[in-house]
């Protein structure tokens, strides 16, 4: 992995469409960006922040993630979602995650990802089927 600095940050944005929203993902009945999709918009953003940094076979999994929603946002809306990192700790890396529709922030907290190994990452997970 390059070096990597705090305060790197990136975004990643969508718009709140029938697919996205909580009646549809199973995470409420309402017709409102769900949860759910907040926070893969925030993983997401995370992984475009070190999409630059990452060598070989090198790629990162989410192990922690604190969020709150605390503004809903109806289909059609444009959402963003920006991570910045702001500790480096060996091979996790924690970051600030906030997002944002057109007219407000929507949710935020904290998300940590750790580098691992493609490859090796894969095969260990799908020997979990022999057992």
């Amino acid at each position: 992995m390059k070096d990597l600095n705090i305060n790197i940050s990136a975004n990643a944005e969508l718009i709140a469409d029938k697919s996205t929203l909580a009646v549809n993902v199973g995470s409420g009945s309402l017709e409102v960006f769900a949860t759910p999709m907040m926070a893969m918009l925030m993983e997401k953003a995370a992984c475009n922040a070190l999409a630059d940094y990452l060598e070989n076979d090198e790629t990162t999994v989410g192990t922690e993630l604190n969020i709150k929603h605390i503004s809903a946002t109806p289909e059609g809306m444009k959402i963003t979602a920006t991570a910045t990192i702001t500790e480096i700790n060996g091979r996790e890396i924690t970051f600030k995650v906030e997002a944002h529709d057109e007219a407000g922030i929507i949710g935020s907290g904290e998300h940590k990802r750790f580098v691992v190994y493609g490859e090796k990452f894969t095969e260990k997970t799908k020997s979990k089927l022999n057992k």
